[in-house]
């Protein structure tokens, strides 16, 4: 565990026992990874889009210091927890633009090219998160994989390390999972 790694640990637990000044410390220790898993889902976007990363982060920022009593493990765990709260802001963001339930019409797309939600891909976001949602059904694991992955940018060691799993299982999971998404949204 790197230096900056175990400071932020340490801080979350601190925080997570109610310490106040912790929080103070940590936000801007976790706040440029925010920003840069933020920045990685626009920069795949259209330059039209409608939620903008500052908005992203600070929406993220305020759901995750309102929850009370919650206990954090670790920076990886702090993670995971963003990586969630991220999916749900654009799930919840897509919703509000009134796009059609299952897709509306969606057109196959990779589970790698699914980015932030802009106008033009809110309806290909819903039908990702539906296919999340019956990926949990069938295989939890695998479903909390895709978004430690996809919505987390964990890499594999730290999903590794957050599911108390191996690295190599990790992968093959990651490989499954994209192949039965993939399925899932094609129909």
């Amino acid at each position: 565990m790197t230096p900056i790694s175990q400071e932020i640990t340490e801080l979350l637990l601190k925080w997570s026992g109610g310490d106040k000044a912790a929080l103070d410390q940590l936000i801007p220790l976790v706040y440029p990874e925010l920003r840069r898993l933020a920045r990685r889902y626009m920069r795949r976007e259209a330059d039209v889009h409608t939620l903008q990363t500052s908005a992203l982060i600070n929406e993220a920022y305020l759901r995750l210091v309102s929850q009370k009593g919650f206990e954090w493990q670790d920076r990886a765990h702090f993670f995971a927890v963003s990586a969630q709260v991220m999916r749900h802001i654009l799930i919840d963001h897509a919703r509000s633009h009134r796009y059609g339930k299952r897709g509306a019409g969606a057109q196959h797309v990779a589970l790698d090219d699914v980015a932030i939600v802009s106008e033009q891909r809110a309806g290909e976001f819903l039908a990702l998160d539906e296919a999340l949602t019956n990926l949990a059904k069938v295989d939890e694991r695998k479903c909390k994989i895709v978004e430690l992955r996809f919505f987390g940018g964990l890499t594999v060691e730290e999903i590794a390390e957050v599911m108390k799993i191996s690295p190599i299982t990790v992968k093959r999971e990651w490989r499954a999972a994209k192949a039965w998404l993939n399925l899932e949204i094609s129909g």
